[in-house]
């Protein structure tokens, strides 16, 4: 069997697939990636990558659509107007990938397309093809509105093409956190990318170690700005705050507390390991890698899908949320001493656990395959 995995260039959409493409290559089915610029986002997996679009990157586009500077920060608007917002963006975007994608898939032969709710392009081709289109989700969204919600921004290529719209034949949920009803579930392996791991987050620290992350799009377009207060407050909590913000400039945080430091880029999974609690803006593949791990979490959502993925923590009692400018002292020491949070994350981590591996998924999908 050939599986074709697509979606949006970007970590936290494409990132979520590759334990997927991962566990069939590893039951002997041929695997193929085709995304746009920059390719080398996904070739460091390890699997054959066919580039598709236009040669600009996704931010590139966007910013082109904009007119200007892509704003990732969304206080201001609910969360169904921060979704329509980005299907309309990313529909539009995945407009150049279409002829490649189409002619991709069928040269190399594709029996099923697994691909991201954000990308327009590929249940066309599935439909065009009669191949069965699979929706891989990235976190606690349900990917099949979404699917449609972005099919709603492009209905021209539907009709060019003679299509009543998209005909997603399953969806993959990752992890215990919502997902769509109907899906198929799997348990959450968080695949961060390759890095080099200092040697000392290898062992237990001696006090509480706290890892404080932005993502790999907010610390990019907006810098260190949300935990400003976080960094001052943390001088006095008795715990070291590690800042894996990548190469986003620290100059806007000042002097650092003692108990403070800067990271270079650490396979997130890796540094959490070690870890006793992560505070992060509330992205999904971030959230879903210290699930996974049994971290308490201090989420401080910005934009995108962090509100919804918040809301889903927090009800679990395995997390806390808060707007940046109100974290002080005494919530940091909640993240870092509360038993009950502790607790709660313990048993969220075993209920991901509980989960079918994607291993096991391997066989449904070739069911699905095997039908078309």
């Amino acid at each position: 069997m050939r599986i074709l995995f697509t979606g949006p260039t970007a970590a936290g959409h494409l990132y979520p697939m590759v334990p997927t493409a991962q566990a069939l290559r590893a039951a002997g089915h041929e695997v193929l990636f085709a995304v746009g610029q920059p390719v080398d986002l996904i070739r460091s997996a390890g699997f054959p990558v066919v580039e598709i679009g236009d040669g600009r990157t996704l931010r590139e586009i966007i910013e082109e659509l904009l007119g200007g500077k892509v704003e990732y920060v969304n206080h201001d608007r609910t969360q169904e107007e921060i979704f329509d917002m980005a299907a309309a963006m990313f529909a539009r975007a995945s407009r150049p990938d279409l002829d490649g994608l189409l002619a991709a898939a069928t040269a190399w032969g594709a029996d099923l397309i697994v691909h991201d709710s954000f990308h327009a392009a590929a249940p066309v081709v599935a439909g065009l093809l009669k191949i069965p289109s699979v929706v891989q989700n990235f976190g606690a969204s349900p990917g099949r509105p979404m699917a449609e919600l972005v099919a709603s921004h492009v209905p021209d290529l539907y009709e060019e093409h003679g299509l009543t719209g998209p005909d997603i034949a399953a969806v993959l949920n990752i992890g215990p956190l919502g997902g769509d009803p109907d899906g198929l579930a799997m348990r959450y392996v968080p695949y961060n990318g390759g890095g080099i791991v200092p040697a000392e987050f290898l062992h237990k620290p001696e006090r509480p170690r706290v890892v404080v992350t932005l993502g790999t799009v907010l610390a990019e377009l907006d810098g260190v700005r949300s935990v400003v207060r976080l960094v001052e407050a943390a001088g006095e909590v008795d715990a070291d705050f590690l800042l894996a913000v990548g190469g986003a400039d620290l100059d806007p945080l000042g002097t650092l507390p003692a108990n403070v430091r800067g990271l270079p880029w650490v396979p997130l999974n890796e540094l959490l390991s070690r870890a006793d609690a992560l505070i992060h803006h509330g992205g999904a593949g971030t959230m879903l890698t210290a699930l996974q791990a049994g971290l308490p979490q201090l989420l401080l959502p910005q934009g995108a899908d962090h509100f919804v993925n918040a809301e889903a923590i927090t009800a679990t009692g395995a997390a806390l949320s808060s707007t940046s400018d109100a974290v002080d002292t005494a919530l940091l020491n909640r993240v870092v001493t509360d038993a009950e949070l502790r607790d709660a994350a313990r048993r969220l981590q075993a209920d991901n656990t509980a989960l079918p591996t994607p291993t096991a998924l391997v066989p449904a999908l070739e069911g699905l395959a095997a039908r078309h």
